[in-house]
């Protein structure tokens, strides 16, 4: 199987990367990047590309799954406005691409409480996502939705860093339907995302799957 993962680069995605590359069933990981990664091994296809066009590198989008890892901050980014072009429309391209090119299954990190008519800022950006790539028709799209991702970030985030140190101890009071909201490893979230990748055909699905992937499943899929 050829896999590709978006935001190869990030908390998870570049997890994601190691464990896919560690697979047998894995032959081939795709990764475009904006320069090239570290990281090298014999499995690894990177494509440094320009991803306000990524039309112009669509050849490199016939894999057997995508798994789409990006995201970014309102810091980081700059503006709200950075947030959604990276967020939402590099995501939505490169989904868009994926399925031009006959690609049947797309796993998307998304992130607890994301809705379309959220009135916090994020969440309503990655809920605009969720309900774009519904529409692209993925025979098997599962979404993620975790709540505070803890690990080892390049950049300085300091409500997360607080929120790490705290989130062991809240863990343990947020139960029964309130579990959804447990902070979670990074490493946990991108193990159980390629297991499901290891466990999906590359044949099209006999009926559609559409799912959400909260805390408990998302730890139940990583085992």
């Amino acid at each position: 199987m050829n896999v590709m993962v978006l935001g190869a680069t990030g908390l998870t995605g570049h997890l994601v990367v190691q464990q896919l590359l560690a697979r047998e069933a894995i032959s081939k990981v795709v990764v475009p990047v904006r320069k090239p990664m570290s990281l090298e091994h014999p499995k690894l296809d990177q494509h440094v590309v320009d991803f306000d066009d990524l039309t112009a590198h669509a050849d490199i989008f016939a894999v057997d799954a995508l798994i789409c890892c990006l995201g970014t901050t309102i810091k980081k980014a700059g503006s709200q406005d950075n947030l959604r072009k990276v967020d939402y429309g590099y995501a939505l391209a490169a989904a868009k691409l994926a399925r031009e090119c006959g690609v049947n299954s797309l796993i998307l990190m998304s992130a607890i409480g994301a809705s379309s008519s959220s009135t916090i800022f994020y969440n309503r950006v990655k809920g605009e996502l969720e309900d774009a790539v519904r529409a692209l028709d993925f025979p098997y799209l599962s979404i993620y939705h975790p709540s505070l991702l803890l690990g080892d970030r390049q950049e300085h985030r300091g409500g997360e860093e607080l929120g790490q140190m705290a989130m062991p101890l809240v863990n343990r009071v947020l139960i029964g339907p309130l579990d959804k909201y447990r902070a979670i490893k990074a490493e946990t979230v991108a193990e159980a995302m390629v297991n499901e990748v290891c466990g999906i055909s590359s044949a099209e699905p006999a009926e559609r799957v559409v799912q959400i992937r909260e805390y408990p499943d998302i730890v139940a899929l990583a085992g």
